[in-house]
């Protein structure tokens, strides 16, 4: 098995939603005892101008001494020496985990993500030379490594707020203490923009499945159980969100670690390879359920994102009940004010929900659900474009807005009351990079925010889902949920990153094809 440890910081988050591979990375080396490797995990205590820049674009030094008994624990659980690696991550603000691997031989030395939301591994090439991002982190020299081999095949991948191209390559690469021979890799030639330039990791490892790799690169992960490098084909996250722990958790590749969680793990098949993709049941606010997952939604379990995502529908409601605030939509205001009462009708006549946006002219439906007006010709396209893509706007606001008033019948409320909540909901709409603030002084009387999976119920307490950024009268609380519509048949989904693993110990149980969830120690 091989085991990654993380450290840990005090509370910020990205703007937005960052990519899916932003999240994790390994960080260097300490031999630990019993065929255990841990790496030091550093910590940062203060924020100046440009650590905040650096954590809102998305993105001391000692490591923890682990006791004998640990160690013979660790031995019986995960087996003889040889069995595990374990590799430290570091945690940067709690929306960053990161740590260290090693390309080639001599060794170079990487900071990188270890991305569950993602499958292909990646790092600066020395051929880099117009990105200022490769200027300011550590670049892969294949000239100075012996064990070098040349592919040449182009790549490039799109994340959810940067990219990378470059060039396929071969190399050993270490983690931990194994190494893994004849790895493929992007050496990247390009980052454009600025994801890259302020962030603290160089690049990232994918651990998602072989079927959404770039070029159907074979992932470190399988090379390691294809090397017999583990004995288990399983690995498993531990972040470790305590602001003051120099330590930032764990990655265990193998196995587990019994003393990173509580309980039995809740597992559940993945229902489509590529990610971590699985069935959830509903969402709850405060114990009541809103009813927009009853009949189930897919839901991603996903290192490489800072915050959860979800429907806007659902993240509007979860924002208003905990008092954030965000940019008000017109368009969502201008459905209700006209609309409003039609769709009320509508609902209690029985209509169906799907199609009721269609019927009063802001949709067109597909079978399935509403969608723009704007996709039945190229000429609609071009108006919509021409407009900023009101249609779309409206269309969004007008389906927000039946999910919304659905879930207020069900609880017996008066129409005006409706009416009132739904225009409620629309001033607390998330700002376009999909961040709402809240008021530190609030936290203890927010609600708890619960999701169903495996038939249990998983709850976010307010300390879990807020995010602190700075202490005294100058801090600032963001809200730890942000909005990310999928269309079926491939959503509704849910993104479950760190704000939901911080919580819940993660295993990613390859030879089952199964994750399970227990709560974190």
């Amino acid at each position: 098995m091989n085991r990654v440890e993380m450290g840990n910081n005090s509370n910020m988050v990205m703007l937005g939603l960052v990519l899916s591979t932003l999240l994790f990375s390994l960080v260097s080396s300490a031999a630990g005892g019993e065929g255990l490797h841990r790496i030091g995990l550093k910590k940062f205590n203060k924020l100046d101008g440009h650590d905040r820049l650096a954590a809102r674009l998305g993105f001391t030094d000692v490591e923890s001494i682990r006791s004998t008994i640990k160690k013979m624990i660790l031995q019986y659980y995960l087996g003889a020496p040889g069995d595990a690696d374990i590799v430290a991550l570091k945690n940067y603000l709690d929306a960053q985990y990161y740590g260290e691997i090693s390309i080639g031989t001599p060794p170079q030395k990487f900071t990188v993500i270890f991305d569950t939301g993602s499958s292909n591994m990646w790092v600066p090439s020395s051929k880099c030379y117009f990105s200022v991002a490769c200027y300011l982190h550590n670049k892969y020299k294949s000239s100075e490594s012996s064990t070098y081999k040349e592919n040449g095949t182009s790549a490039a991948i799109q994340y959810g707020t940067g990219s990378i191209s470059g060039f396929f390559s071969y190399d050993d690469v270490k983690v931990g203490v194994i190494t893994v021979k004849n790895q493929e890799f992007i050496e990247a030639t390009k980052e454009p923009g600025v994801t890259f330039v302020a962030a603290k990791f160089d690049g990232l490892v994918g651990l998602g499945f072989q079927e959404i790799a770039v070029g159907k690169a074979v992932p470190l992960w399988y090379n390691m159980i294809e090397q017999g490098l583990v004995k288990d084909p399983v690995f498993s996250f531990w972040l470790n969100r305590n602001p003051n722990d120099a330590q930032g958790g764990e990655i265990v590749f193998g196995g587990v670690d019994p003393s990173h969680f509580k309980g039995e793990h809740t597992y559940v098949p993945v229902t489509k390879k590529g990610y971590w993709q699985f069935d959830m049941g509903d969402v709850l606010i405060g114990s009541k359920p809103t009813g927009y997952c009853a009949k189930g939604c897919s839901a991603i379990a996903d290192s490489g994102t800072s915050l959860l995502a979800g429907p806007t529908a659902i993240i509007t409601q979860i924002n208003q009940a905990i008092g954030g605030s965000g940019v008000v939509s017109q368009q969502c205001k201008s459905v209700v004010e006209h609309y409003g009462q039609t769709i009320l009708n509508l609902l209690l006549v029985e209509a169906n929900p799907r199609k009721i946006c269609s019927q009063i002219g802001l949709c067109t439906f597909d079978g399935s659900h509403g969608v723009s007006m704007g996709i039945e010709s190229v000429v609609d396209r071009k108006e919509r474009e021409l407009s900023g893509g009101y249609g779309d706007a409206t269309c969004s606001a007008c389906e927000m807005a039946v999910v919304w008033m659905q879930n207020q019948l069900s609880q017996n409320q008066t129409q005006d009351k409706i009416i009132d909540y739904v225009n409620q909901l629309c001033e607390k709409l998330p700002s376009p990079m999909g961040q709402s603030s809240v008021d530190c002084e609030k936290i203890s009387s927010m609600p708890v925010v619960s999701f169903t999976i495996g038939g249990k119920t998983f709850d976010l307490s307010p300390q879990d889902y807020i995010l602190k950024v700075g202490e005294g009268p100058q801090a600032q609380c963001i809200s730890g949920f942000t909005a990310l519509d999928v269309s079926p048949p491939r959503g509704p989904l849910w993104i479950l990153g760190d704000v939901f693993m911080g919580r819940y110990h993660t295993v990613f149980d390859y030879g089952k094809s199964r994750v399970g969830f227990a709560h974190a120690a």
